[in-house]
């Protein structure tokens, strides 16, 4: 599914729609250039969470964990990191709820990682020339409501 974003907000409210929508252990691997809007539709998420904390990019922290909302979310950046040091993080603890509260999780620079969950949202996200974006979301092994 593609969707037209025609600005930052339509990304955020892409974002809130999804964090209203998507139910725990929901995994959405995000790919796109610098500035194609990941961490704005993250932002998004957390709104739609009820999260009112600042949702930062977490380029050097690598994760970052919101839980005041009415589930998780767990926020990933593998920028900077290489394949074979993705893996060592035991990212799967996050989706399959092993150390951690169930929640969202929504991995920024996701063709990084070795390994995927068994279900998850891929959502790529592109910058036009005019400062427009679009979204391309495919569902693999889950299902999302129309959006």
């Amino acid at each position: 599914m593609k969707i037209f974003l025609g600005d930052t907000e339509a990304t955020l409210r892409l974002g809130i729609t999804l964090g209203e929508s998507l139910s725990p252990s929901s995994v959405i691997l995000l790919e796109g250039d610098l500035g194609a809007g990941k961490t704005t539709l993250v932002q998004g998420i957390g709104k739609g969470l009820g999260i009112t904390e600042p949702i930062v990019s977490p380029t050097f922290t690598l994760i970052n964990e919101y839980t005041e909302g009415r589930f998780p979310l767990y926020h990933l950046d593998l920028y900077r990191l290489e394949p074979q040091e993705v893996a060592a993080l035991n990212l799967e603890s996050y989706w399959e709820g092993v150390e951690v509260i169930p929640g969202i999780v929504a991995v920024e620079w996701a063709k990084r990682m070795p390994y995927k969950p068994d279900s998850y949202l891929s959502v790529s996200l592109t910058y036009e020339e005019d400062g427009t974006r679009q979204a391309e979301i495919i569902p693999f092994n889950c299902a999302i409501a129309a959006i």
